[in-house]
């Protein structure tokens, strides 16, 4: 054993550990190198430079006008709900609620819950949703911010002032789209090539 920690001692023995360490860690930077190389000449595992190249990949979808429905949530007991006056407004006589439909809305504040008296008839108790059916472009609701969509144009993402009319928790009725508008659903910062997933 002592001969061996002799051994260690030697400059001789310390030098040889010292160009095989060396050498070592030089032929991991070279190999690491070249595979960084070969992944950025077949653009693999590198996402920047694919979508700077072929546009990102995002999920999209072609807008038409039609028919939708959008729904505004109210609790209903023995055929009364109270609303805010906030969202009294979106909702009318003569609307559908599950089996029942809406008979009256109140537009005057009741003292003493501070609410509107939204009357129904044939709706069961609990939470239920008011329909208003209408004609026009829908997109969902997360699509919209700030008034702004972003809209495919020849593979570039072109931002879209748009209003939104109405909306529910899921979808939102809006001005200023047209037919056959691709509306990005992805987030896109504006001026990124863009590539449709189908």
């Amino acid at each position: 054993m002592k001969k061996i920690f002799d051994k260690m001692k030697t400059k001789k023995f310390k030098n040889v550990v010292y160009w095989t360490c060396a050498v070592l860690l030089i032929g991991w930077v070279v190999f690491r190198f070249t595979a960084i190389g070969a992944e950025n000449s077949r653009a693999v595992f590198n996402t920047a430079r694919y979508s700077a190249d072929e546009g990102a990949p995002v999920f999209a979808t072609s807008v038409h006008k039609e028919s939708g429905v959008l729904k505004e949530p109210i609790a209903v007991k023995n055929n009364t709900a109270l609303v805010s006056t906030y969202r009294v407004d979106k909702l009318k006589a003569g609307q559908r609620v599950g089996k029942g439909k809406i008979i009256s809305v109140s537009k005057d504040v009741d003292l003493n819950t501070g609410m509107h008296i939204v009357r129904t008839s044939g709706v069961d108790d609990g939470l239920q949703y008011a329909e208003f059916e209408t004609v026009g472009f829908f997109v969902p609701l997360y699509a919209v911010n700030d008034g702004i969509v972003m809209i495919d144009d020849n593979g570039i993402a072109t931002p879209r002032d748009v209003k939104i009319i109405r909306q529910d928790v899921d979808k939102a009725l809006v001005d200023g789209l047209q037919d056959g508008d691709v509306v990005i659903l992805s987030k896109i910062s504006a001026g990124d090539k863009v590539q449709i997933i189908k």
